[in-house]
């Protein structure tokens, strides 16, 4: 679909239009394919010719244009004809229909009006112009000053008038897919956010979720090993069904386990199996999950919590696919992909040697950090309105709603345990607050009410040198501002009312680059 009113307002057609008015006091028009005016507005439009002004403010007259460019666009529908010249009898001058032909499809065309093509009877021609206008209620003023500006196109300019006409309507087709491509990318881009403030399960609209899902898409279609890294409440299980059942193996097993959840020798059953008489209580054979999640995805919850010697028996199916169930005498082969998770830090623990290198570098083939809540917080409102919309549709009632003073309070609070302590919160609120629709700051619990209080102070010096105080609080909100942004120092300077050097001169000052502050 043409968006004929966006043609009006483009400086290329606006120039041509000039030209073909200043020179021949030609006008021009759009209209669609079956004859009708669009982008035409009569109270805002000043023709060139006060005939065509005239004609053009009739409902007769648009009519009868109609009808005259339809019969000019069935001519051109059966011809070869690049353009075709007739004559417009309401008012008796010439138009010319040039067609806008986009993809083989006819859409419209581009109308140049208020000439005569040639010169046979120009005398009696005028004379039928003038007794057209009187007869349809025009002035002797609008007669007087709009004949004499019908002017006949003379041979030698014809085809130079036909050149730029025909500019006018390539230019609207070039426009018209260019708007197109625009629109379609922007549509495209909109689908993708739109659908990226959920990936599966994952809710988050912010540039550290965006990213995350931008790795996620590019990873779903490997087999590499992944190790996904964050606290506590952040959702690495999540991600690891997303790439599990966004990859070739989501038809197969994803096999879950808590590394923490046992003690060294009942984890080395529960992973690796066990023959039966292997150990007291092993009365007969029983599967590992290795062996449960072969062909499938493996996994490994707190890895950071195994031992030395359960470090040296993953690393070895990571590298040759092989384990031996406990009290067995022959290994056994399996073909898993796994996904290994710690909120702990590795890189720290292998300095201490409680974490073998090797099985470092084995499972961070692909690393996912999952960013902390309080370092995309305006994912909160988000999480929220889902986690009102689960909870009314659990319990069959109607969504709550949460009051700005409690949002604000929500987003005040540092968030420990992350998006499961919001969770917890939100269900918290909903069954406490009964009938009450909206969700206001007195439910809230007193933890997060406590910080939101303190919120303004927290950190803050209270005593020592003025200056010294006012540029720890500085630094501090820069920082905090600079996470939460992403690193975006315009729209942080924008929030913080400086200009983005000024911003940047601060960050400088305090050393607050993102390079040494990631480390």
């Amino acid at each position: 679909m043409i968006r004929w009113d966006d043609f009006e307002h483009i400086h290329v057609i606006k120039k041509l239009k000039q030209i073909l008015s200043s020179w021949w006091n030609i006008d021009v028009v759009f209209t669609e394919e079956n004859g009708y005016l669009r982008g035409f507005n009569k109270d805002g439009y000043n023709h060139s010719n006060p005939a065509v002004n005239f004609f053009l403010s009739k409902d007769s007259g648009k009519e009868m244009l109609t009808e005259a460019v339809g019969k000019a666009i069935n001519e051109l529908r059966q011809t070869d004809k690049k353009y075709t010249i007739r004559k417009f009898e309401m008012a008796g001058f010439d138009i010319a229909v040039f067609p806008i032909v986009i993809d083989n499809d006819f859409l419209g065309t581009v109308v140049a009006m208020g000439f005569f093509f040639d010169n046979e009877n120009i005398e009696k021609r005028h004379a039928e112009i003038r007794e057209r206008l009187a007869a349809f209620g025009a002035t002797t003023e609008i007669i007087d000053s709009a004949i004499p500006k019908v002017r006949v196109l003379k041979s030698e300019d014809r085809e130079h008038f036909c050149e730029l006409v025909d500019l006018v309507g390539q230019e609207v087709v070039t426009l018209h897919l260019e708007i197109s491509t625009r629109d379609d990318r922007i549509n495209q881009l909109n689908k993708e956010l739109g659908g990226r403030y959920k990936y599966d399960n994952m809710i988050g609209k912010s540039k550290p979720m965006q990213d995350m899902y931008s790795l996620l898409d590019k990873i779903k279609n490997t087999e590499s090993t992944v190790l996904v890294q964050g606290e506590n409440g952040t959702g690495k299980e999540l991600i690891a069904k997303a790439i599990h059942y966004n990859s070739p193996r989501k038809s197969k097993q994803l096999v879950v386990q808590n590394c923490s959840a046992f003690n060294d020798n009942l984890l080395e059953s529960e992973l690796f199996g066990h023959v039966k008489g292997s150990f007291t209580g092993a009365v007969k054979d029983k599967k590992g999950l290795f062996e449960i999640a072969d062909k499938g995805t493996f996994f490994l919850d707190e890895i950071g919590d195994t031992s030395p010697s359960m470090q040296v028996k993953l690393l070895r199916v990571l590298q040759e696919g092989t384990f031996t169930p406990v009290g067995a005498t022959e290994p056994r082969r399996v073909d898993v992909r796994i996904i290994a998770a710690t909120n702990k830090d590795l890189k720290a623990m292998i300095d201490e040697g409680t974490f073998r290198e090797d099985l470092y570098y084995r499972l961070n083939v692909i690393n996912i950090k999952v960013p902390p809540l309080r370092e995309r917080k305006e994912d909160i409102p988000v999480l929220i309105e889902h986690f009102l919309e689960t909870s009314a549709k659990n319990h069959g009632t109607s969504k709550k709603t949460m009051s700005k003073k409690a949002l604000e309070k929500l987003y005040d609070h540092f968030w420990p345990g992350n998006i499961r302590e919001l969770q917890n919160e939100i269900e918290r609120l909903v069954v406490l607050a009964g009938d009450e629709t909206k969700l206001v700051p007195e439910m809230l619990s007193p933890r997060i009410l406590e910080v939101g209080e303190k919120a303004n102070v927290q950190g803050s010096r209270i005593h020592g040198k003025l200056k010294d105080a006012l540029e720890d609080l500085e630094k501090d909100m820069i920082l905090e501002g600079l996470r939460r942004t992403g690193w975006n120092k315009s729209k942080l300077a924008k929030e913080l009312g400086i200009s983005r050097a000024g911003l940047i001169m601060k960050v400088e000052k305090y050393q607050l680059d993102k390079r040494r502050n990631a480390r």
